[in-house]
This record gives structure tokens, C-alpha cells and sequence, in this order.
């Protein structure tokens, strides 16, 4: 839908779901005027939202509620129509519509939930805090406008994250192709690697540490899992220095997880190096006809 100048919401007291809908709003129309109002012009033809009983309000008794039983507020309402088309000016359609999703679950909802609800909600309780005290004589107007503002730092900051990672996607992807061995990825510098690596053939991926030198990571199996296609040596875990070099045959390795999961080397060839000896460790069990490495 098409976004007017103006758009109105309730006065009085306001909450996390009003100031960010409002501030959602400020960034899907940039100008966009909010004013506050005790009721709804019979003759306003613009935008409303959490007051007047519309399309995007929740206080009627046939408001909507997800499938997974967690009710819509103000916000997830206008997340829901207009979420997407933020993420489409990083992501194609498809990964825009799954972005929009996840943010509904992971930031809206628990915001939404409270809102209905009254369960608690540390943000909402901080967009609370905003609120004039009782006799402090602050203009709630004003004090509004600030928890918009602050608000609307929290979601540049969580969409330029989803921003970020699609960018890293593409990165390690690009990475991955051109990988000389497919099971050790080199990434120029670090980026988010899981999203990319998970679902590929990838066992391993290095990249510059910030302290110096050169980390090198076992891929995990799943998103959600600890365990790794293929972890670095029993013998290496928790070792560092000499005791690991001696250990591993490797002068330059200075440290090694005690989860097995990851390496430090002051040398790329040295990191790639300790993968190679990783995919060929007895330790590993590496099953010949496949790329991945189970844990011991």
C-alpha cells in the first residue's frame, strides 16, 4: 500500500509496539509525520495504526493472531505489510521474504507478546522507561519522539546486520568457488562464513585473526549444532606454543581449542596446513567416499 504524509496513532501513555510501528514507519517513508491523537478524524484518510480499530490496530475482539498462536500487535501488523520491502534492497525476493520472517519471530513477536499480553519484555520495558514520570511535567509528545529515535537506531543497527550477512553470504560464496582444495576455504579477511559453509562440502575455513596470523575453523554439520564435519586432532585439544608444535609436527601453531573446533597459526600455509593434518588424522576417522570427518 501507498503511505500518505501523515499517519496517527494513539496518544497518552505509548508503548514498544506504537514507537517502533511509528518508528518502522519513519524508515519505510522517510518524513512521514506521526501525530498523536485521542480519537480518529471521521474524514482522515491516511494511515492508523494501534488506535481506531483498523487494519492495523489489535484492541478489537476479532484481532489477528499468527498461526503459532502469538497475537499481532501495531507493529508485526505493519512488519507484516511492509517488512519485505526493506530487506529487497539487499536480497532477492525470495531471501528478502525469509529475512522478513525471521525478524518477525526473533525481534517482533516477543514485542508483539507483550504487548497483548503483558508477559514482560526487557526492550519493552526500556521504551517504557521513556514515558513521562508522574511528576516530572515532561511533554509526552516529546518524550515519544525521543523513544522513536531510539528506537529507530535499534533497527538500523538489525537491518544493517541482515544487510551485512547477505553480503558475507555472497563473499564466502565467492570464496568457495574459487577454492583450489573445496574442503579448506581461504577467506582475504573474516566474514560470516556458517550460512554459506554449513550446506557445502567445506570442512574448514581460515581467515586473518585480529590478534595476528591466521585462525582456521572446523565447519559445523548444522546451524544449530556444536559438532563439526571434522575437528582438529584429540591430541591437540587445549595445547598451545611448543607443546602444541610438538604435538602436532607444526612450528607454526600457537593454539588449539580445547573443543577441537578451532586453530591459531602465525602462518597461512601453517593453517592450512593443520587442516590437511586434521582431514588425514587417524583421530578423525575420515570416511573415504565422503567429505566430512565424524567426531571422536
Amino acid at each position: 500500500m501507498e503511505l500518505s504524509d501523515v499517519a496517527l496513532t494513539h496518544n497518552g501513555k505509548f508503548h514498544a509496539d506504537d514507537v517502533f510501528a511509528a518508528s518502522l514507519l519513519s524508515i519505510v517513508r522517510p518524513g512521514i509525520t506521526i501525530r498523536r491523537v485521542s480519537s480518529v478524524p471521521e474524514n482522515f484518510d491516511g494511515l492508523v495504526f494501534d488506535i481506531g480499530r483498523g487494519r492495523f490496530d489489535h484492541h478489537q475482539k476479532d484481532a489477528e493472531i499468527r498461526e503459532n498462536g502469538i497475537p499481532y500487535a501495531a507493529f508485526g501488523l505493519l512488519w507484516r505489510e511492509f517488512g519485505q520491502s526493506i530487506f529487497l534492497k539487499d536480497c532477492g525476493p525470495e531471501d528478502a521474504a525469509k529475512e522478513a520472517a525471521i525478524f518477525d519471530e526473533k525481534f517482533i513477536q516477543p514485542l508483539d507478546e507483550d504487548d497483548n499480553t503483558g508477559c514482560g519484555n526487557q526492550l519493552a520495558g526500556i521504551i517504557s522507561a521513556f514515558n513521562p514520570s508522574w511528576d516530572s511535567g515532561a511533554d509526552a509528545d516529546t518524550c515519544f519522539t525521543e523513544a522513536v529515535s531510539f528506537a529507530g537506531v535499534i533497527l538500523h543497527k538489525k537491518f544493517e546486520s541482515v544487510f551485512g550477512q547477505q553480503r558475507a553470504k555472497a563473499f564466502v560464496a565467492e570464496a568457495l568457488a574459487s577454492a583450489a582444495e573445496n574442503s579448506i576455504v581461504t577467506l582475504t579477511r573474516f566474514a560470516p562464513w556458517k550460512s554459506a559453509l554449513i550446506p557445502s562440502s567445506a570442512e574448514f575455513v581460515i581467515y586473518p585473526s585480529q590478534r595476528g596470523g591466521y585462525n582456521a575453523q572446523a565447519v559445523p554439520k548444522s546451524p544449530d549444532g556444536e559438532d563439526v564435519k571434522c575437528p582438529f586432532p584429540q591430541e591437540w585439544a587445549g595445547k598451545e606454543n611448543e607443546e602444541l608444535q610438538t604435538a602436532s609436527g607444526l612450528k607454526a601453531l600457537r593454539f588449539c581449542h580445547k573443543g577441537r573446533f578451532l586453530i591459531a597459526a602465525e602462518t597461512l600455509e601453517g593453517a592450512r596446513e593443520a587442516c590437511r593434518l586434521a582431514g588425514q588424522s587417524i583421530s578423525g576417522k575420515q570416511e573415504r567416499g565422503s567429505s566430512i570427518c565424524e567426531s571422536v
